[in-house]
């Protein structure tokens, strides 16, 4: 599934009501396309983590248009199987990431260079 009104209207026909009950969930699940458009949004936010954080969120549970309570971690499950297949951890995801000299808090020659000389 690709956008979050797809996702809301699968969360509608599983749990009941309406996909607007479900939408605010799934946008917030989707929310970093807006600043990485492509499959590594994800890596945010669809992962076990990221299904906690979305119940820490939203609440526990949400009633839905026909008044039923619908877990809120059952919903963040069902758009992360529904978009990898499978729930990751965000260890999975970070796993991934390629490592650079930047990324170890190193600082560049030039910031070294210009922190000792405004020591002495």
């Amino acid at each position: 599934m690709a956008h979050p009104l797809k996702h809301a209207q699968s969360s509608a026909r599983k749990f009941g009501g309406r996909a607007e009950d479900y939408l605010p969930i799934h946008n917030w699940f989707d929310e970093s396309k807006a600043f990485l458009a492509d499959f590594r949004h994800r890596a945010l936010r669809h992962h076990a983590e990221g299904i906690f954080l979305a119940e820490k969120l939203f609440g526990v549970a949400i009633a839905n248009s026909d008044g039923n309570q619908v877990p809120v971690r059952y919903v963040g499950e069902q758009h992360v199987k529904e978009d990898l297949g499978r729930i990751p951890t965000a260890q999975d995801w970070l796993l991934q990431i390629k490592p650079q000299r930047w990324m170890y808090g190193q600082r560049l020659d030039k910031e070294t260079t210009s922190t000792k000389e405004e020591l002495v």
